[in-house]
């Protein structure tokens, strides 16, 4: 790609009217592009421009493989020997701390796990922010140091560094201040420029739809697995989708400490059920793609039996401790940094919880300083929320709904977010739901290379 750098034929202004009057742009086009983002030659309000551009008029699939490979290739990358290397990666939504599970039991399992994950994005958490919550827990390894950690431990977990994708660093930060987060192509390019530099060689796609989810709809969720699909099917990658539920938060905890209390709870087995059955569903994929064992459905039951007899647990407590963390929070949750201050919100009347705006909860933790409202903001570990009902359920009048952990400085924003969830976020009516949504909408197991 670097003979592209200085190819004077192409034009910034020329390729960014292309994709706007709607045609196609070409593999040397893209390329160029990207390496003049990378190499700083193309300013940020052209890149900005060529994004809205694809947002509005799309790309197609040629396009988005050669976003993605200029991308990828944008940095540099790593290659795992074996087919028992394996990860996973979720869409992003509100509670969704399954990795923190998931992992450890597809670990005890047998599996290579080598977890890149990312900060908050919007009103969804991010992984490397929770697991930051433990006190000196380093998401910061080198590739070198993270090729080691994977190759000697068989796990570990790092945040995106400079060296793993550049490109998509920098576009991934655009994406989110113009406006063109949600775009087929430029998720597929993020997701699997970051992936398949990582070098794991099976992938499980958890994709999440519904009103807390950057996908709303399932068409569109279903059409981000066939281009994810579609990329793995290129590099001869394995590849398993699954597109589940997040049109309410995902177990009961909002909030990075709170999270980490949860996922430590699920690994005990007192954790809610439906994070426990998804990071199960997760973790047997990642098993099955691993060829521990001959169908996703033989995953699962391995799955539940290292949760079951605390092997996956165990894992969690050595990823702690060989990433220098603090293990001993696994069985002392007070050395967890926690607000002071809690707050119930109990129902105003009887009936059955018709809804929960599940994109609100998100952002309500981002309010209280939870997640950023800008990239230079401090996360605030110890806020959040427990929301101890769900959809469906049956509550009374003066039953507690929600506790929101708070600071000193805080009781005015938590009146108004008080009165928000009895207003707009938890609806109650008198009728039960007659048609409750599903935990997992779809799962394509005809995806494997």
């Amino acid at each position: 790609m670097k003979n592209l750098e200085t190819n004077l034929k192409f034009s910034a202004y020329d390729i960014i009217a292309k994709k706007r009057d709607g045609h196609k742009l070409t593999d040397p086009e893209i390329k160029w592009f990207i390496t003049g983002v990378t190499n700083k030659s193309i300013p940020d309000y052209q890149m900005s421009a060529l994004l809205m551009a694809i947002y509005i008029r799309g790309f197609d699939k040629a396009e988005t493989a050669s976003l993605t490979d200029a991308m990828l290739y944008s940095g540099s990358t790593l290659k795992f020997e074996g087919v028992d290397v394996i990860d996973k990666h979720s869409t992003g939504g509100v509670g969704d701390k399954a990795s923190f599970i998931l992992a450890p039991i597809a670990h005890a399992a047998g599996v290579k796990v080598p977890m890149m994950a990312g900060r908050g994005l919007g009103h969804t958490g991010g992984t490397v922010d929770k697991v930051e919550a433990i006190k000196g827990f380093r998401t910061s390894l080198t590739l070198k140091e993270f090729k080691e950690a994977v190759d000697k431990n068989r796990m570990a977990l790092i945040g995106q560094t400079g060296e793993i994708a550049p490109a998509d660093k920098k576009i991934y930060a655009l994406r989110d201040v113009t406006a063109t987060v949600d775009s087929i192509p430029l998720i597929t390019a993020s997701i699997m420029s970051k992936k398949l530099a990582e070098g794991a060689n099976g992938i499980v796609m958890d994709i999440k739809t519904g009103s807390g989810a950057f996908m709303k709809t399932r068409t569109n969720a279903k059409a981000l697995a066939k281009s994810l699909r579609d990329t793995a099917s290129r590099f001869d990658k394995k590849m398993l989708t699954m597109i589940t539920d997040m049109n309410q938060p995902l177990g009961e905890a909002v909030g990075n400490s709170l999270e980490i209390i949860e996922s430590i709870e699920v690994l005990k087995n007192n954790g809610p059920k439906d994070i426990t059955d998804i990071s199960v569903q997760l973790a047997g994929a990642m098993i099955y793609l691993a060829e521990i064992t001959k169908t996703h459905k033989a995953g699962i039951k391995k799955a539940k039996e290292v949760l079951k007899n605390g092997k996956a647990l165990e894992s969690f407590r050595d990823l702690i401790r060989l990433q220098g963390g603090d293990e001993k929070v696994v069985d002392d949750y007070s050395r967890l940094p926690l607000a002071k201050n809690t707050k119930e919100v109990y129902a105003l009347e009887a009936g059955y919880i018709s809804s929960i705006t599940c994109q609100e909860f998100g952002e309500h933790v981002v309010t209280l300083g939870g997640g950023r409202k800008k990239t230079e903001d401090k996360i605030d570990f110890g806020v959040g929320f427990v929301v101890h009902k769900c959809v469906g359920q049956r509550v009374k009048k003066g039953e507690k709904l929600v506790t929101i952990y708070f600071n000193d400085n805080q009781k005015t924003i938590v009146e108004d977010i008080e009165t928000e969830i009895l207003k707009k976020n938890i609806k109650i009516k008198a009728t039960k739901p007659k048609v409750l949504k599903p935990l997992i909408y779809d799962i394509d197991e005809n995806s494997l290379c």
